[in-house]
């Protein structure tokens, strides 16, 4: 049984009719990432950004570089730019990380370590249990291992992560399919395990196509438009989508295909499809590249891997239907017949079959963005993931719930535009957080 202390009664003096009084207790979290950028990086964002700051107090530490530092740190959010750490192993440099994990721990007294991603969840888990952070939490956004690597290589990701399972309090998984491998893999109890969907900022993607995006791309209105956003590299194989194009443009010379992002395999992507005369359009990295993803008729995922995908979860925000390889927790999003069509990874064949049939079947493929829309905008909501944060770090900590209402928002409005002093607005009191 739950107990939920009751609210605050109405105060009966404004605070500064009274004398100075004692800031608040907060709690003091800190999440810990690899890259913080891209998909692991926006959640990670979107969570700290969402927290009652009259209740929270939040810091980030990860490897530099990247937009969201900027936004994090605008935000009044404590950052810590860990030098020396970076995604690839370098034993020398890593230790170095890891120790300075530890002390800053140690001095920061944090209450809770929310680590996030592979090799921060392994290095962050550990240092936490050595500094004896009192809860420990981390989130599966995706695994470090996959089927295309060697036997040894992925033995190795596997008993890294096994090594760090203990350290950890409770583990969040952003999908169901990520949540059930981590326990048949044995990286997470049975029970020890839930999902905590992967919230995005909705408000921040288009609900329907953007008009202007054909014309600025010099794509006619009635050519189909298939497309993608992410990464190249090796996890988004965008050697497969570049085939795929030439495939689906066999049979239907009138299709125009997208790729936006940049990456390691960019190059290699474009001299394939010079080679095998695919149309696609390589626009580099695209800060708006929501806005271009809305006006896809398709949208596509050729991934090799995948926790979730941002770009796919935002692409069904804006009503695309969707092509994507069934891996990891891709299936939890796209249902087959109901908001896309699946297919094998590394299967080019098996794309340009999927997506000529979107092609060919219009007004299917219109509901099937519908349902995905309505899909996503009804779960991958910020407050909702931060409510359940919330829940989840009161219930460890011994807290119980608030206002009678487990795991509900508070209704308030934050104005961190005045640096690290943070003014809020609850429930129609001002309060401030120190």
């Amino acid at each position: 049984m739950n107990f939920a202390w009751p609210d605050p009664p109405e105060p009966v003096a404004t605070p500064d009719d009274l004398p100075p009084q004692p800031a608040a207790h907060r709690v003091k979290v800190l999440h810990v990432i690899t890259r913080f950028w891209a998909g692991a990086g926006g959640n990670t964002l979107v969570s700290a950004l969402g927290m009652d700051p009259l209740r929270y107090e939040v810091w980030i530490a990860g490897v530099p570089g990247g937009p969201l530092w900027e936004r994090a740190r605008a935000a009044g959010i404590s950052c810590v730019e860990l030098q020396d750490f970076h995604e690839y192993i370098a034993p020398l440099a890593d230790l170095r990380v890891f120790l300075r994990m530890i002390r800053l721990m140690r001095r920061e007294r944090f209450q809770i370590v929310h680590t996030h991603s592979s090799k921060a969840g392994v290095m962050g888990r550990l240092a936490a249990w050595i500094a004896r952070t009192p809860v420990i939490v981390h989130t599966f956004h995706g695994f470090s291992f996959h089927d295309f690597m060697s036997a040894g290589r992925r033995a190795a990701y596997l008993f890294l992560e096994r090594l760090a399972k203990p350290a950890a309090d409770e583990i969040f998984a952003v999908a169901p399919q990520i949540a059930r491998e981590a326990v048949e893999r044995r990286l997470a109890r049975p029970g020890q395990i839930s999902v905590v969907p992967s919230a995005v900022e909705l408000d921040q993607i288009p609900l329907e196509t953007d008009p202007t995006v054909r014309a600025e791309l010099g794509i006619p209105e009635s050519s189909p438009l298939i497309g993608t956003v992410g990464r190249l590299d090796f996890q988004k194989s965008p050697v497969d989508f570049v085939r795929m194009a030439a495939l689906v443009a066999q049979e239907r010379p009138d299709a125009r295909f997208v790729m936006v992002g940049d990456g390691t395999l960019e190059h290699e992507a474009r001299e394939e499809a010079a080679k095998i005369g695919a149309p696609v359009l390589f626009t580099g990295f695209r800060p708006d590249a929501a806005r271009i993803a809305s006006a896809f008729d398709v949208f596509v995922v050729s991934s090799l891997y995948e926790g979730l995908g941002r770009s796919l979860t935002e692409a069904l925000a804006s009503g695309r239907p969707a092509v994507a390889t069934a891996v990891n927790g891709v299936p939890d999003l796209v249902e087959p017949g109901a908001t896309g069509l699946l297919v094998k990874p590394r299967d080019p064949k098996g794309l340009a079959a999927s997506v000529l049939w979107m092609i060919e079947h219009p007004e299917e493929a219109r509901r099937m963005g519908e349902l995905g829309r309505a899909r996503v905008r009804s779960i991958f909501v910020p407050a909702q993931m931060c409510a359940l944060l919330d829940g989840a770090y009161r219930r460890l900590l011994g807290l119980p719930e608030q206002g009678g209402v487990a795991g509900a928002a508070p209704r308030l409005r934050i104005d961190r535009s005045r640096g690290r002093r943070i003014r809020a607005v609850v429930d129609g009191r001002t309060r401030d957080a120190s």
